[in-house]
């Protein structure tokens, strides 16, 4: 069994190609993939080649852990679940490219424990949830934001969370291209923002020199919660960090109880998804699109159509 798939042959150097795929097992199970979508923070990393010591991490490699598709086979052992609709985090059973994390390919095996049964009909948007279930899991550690940074993907998702608690947020954002879409809350620039009590600050930019920005607008016993990817080091100023008595929490990767959470709400109505996905490529164009992703400041979310490759 083979797939075409995105691979990161070096730093800036994208093809698609064909693949070979490792058999299945008794409880992998076959997805078909309709989409998947670029994280523009890790993925981002991998692509320039920035990314830190990570398990795994090496070239040529298939990246991506957003991409939803339907089970078309499966091991001896998972065969009721052939028909269903999943998400699915990625692969790792490539031969001749390593898999981190392996979800831009037409055709990816795993294992069934790791594919997550999702609601017909939700097309594209599907492969939001991920970043959906990362912002959930990381307002569930704490109090809702009242300050975030960074008006990218997932600062709009933690800033619609915090609207459906209640919470009216400040999001801070640099870059011009991303100043609108703020639906219930503000968006401005961070040297514009006089305030200085913020009890719990999310950093969604990913900036690594964010820290002592976000101290000085903090009230005393405030949070700052890291819920982006960081390449550098980060470091702060103690001092003005000690005056107020700062905490600062590390949000990671989501849990299967996140992501049934962000599902209800978005049935709900409680959670939109809309207005995310700003570009829609067909999955032959990847080696000339991918880079786009990281380079265009109006894309907040690129997803790859594969429903009408081989």
């Amino acid at each position: 069994m083979d797939t075409l798939a995105v691979v990161v042959e070096e730093p800036e150097r994208v093809a698609l190609r064909r693949l070979t795929l490792v058999p299945p097992d008794a409880d992998d199970v076959v997805v078909e993939v309709d989409y998947s979508g670029i994280s523009m923070g890790t993925e981002k990393l991998m692509y320039n080649g920035t990314m830190p010591a990570f398990p795994g991490m090496g070239y040529p490699l298939v990246p991506g852990y957003e991409a939803v598709g339907t089970i078309v086979d499966a091991g001896a052992n998972q065969r009721d679940r052939i028909g269903q609709t999943v998400f699915v985090p990625g692969s790792s059973k490539f031969e001749g490219a390593r898999g981190l994390f392996g979800g831009q390919a037409r055709r990816v095996i795993t294992g069934a424990a790791r594919v997550i049964p999702m609601p017909d009909g939700m097309g594209e948007q599907a492969v939001l949830m991920s970043l959906a279930a990362t912002a959930q899991h990381a307002v569930a550690g704490g109090e809702m934001p009242d300050l975030i940074i960074g008006h990218g993907v997932l600062g709009r998702l933690l800033a619609r969370l915090a609207l459906a608690a209640g919470v009216e947020p400040v999001v801070w954002e640099i870059n011009d291209a991303r100043m609108s879409g703020g639906e219930g809350y503000r968006v401005i620039k961070p040297e514009s923002d006089e305030r200085r009590d913020y009890r719990s600050i999310y950093d969604a930019s990913g900036d690594h020199r964010i820290l002592d920005s976000a101290v000085m607008h903090m009230a005393r016993g405030g949070e700052i919660v890291l819920a982006g990817f960081y390449s550098e080091p980060l470091s702060f100023n103690f001092a003005p960090a000690f005056r107020r008595e700062a905490r600062i929490r590390i949000a990671t990767e989501f849990q299967p109880d996140d992501l049934a959470t962000c599902f209800a709400m978005v049935g709900s109505g409680g959670l939109s998804l809309e207005g995310l996905v700003t570009h829609r490529v067909p999955a032959a164009e990847a080696p000339t699109e991918y880079g786009r992703a990281f380079s265009d400041p109006t894309c907040l979310k690129m997803v790859f159509d594969w429903r009408n490759i081989a």
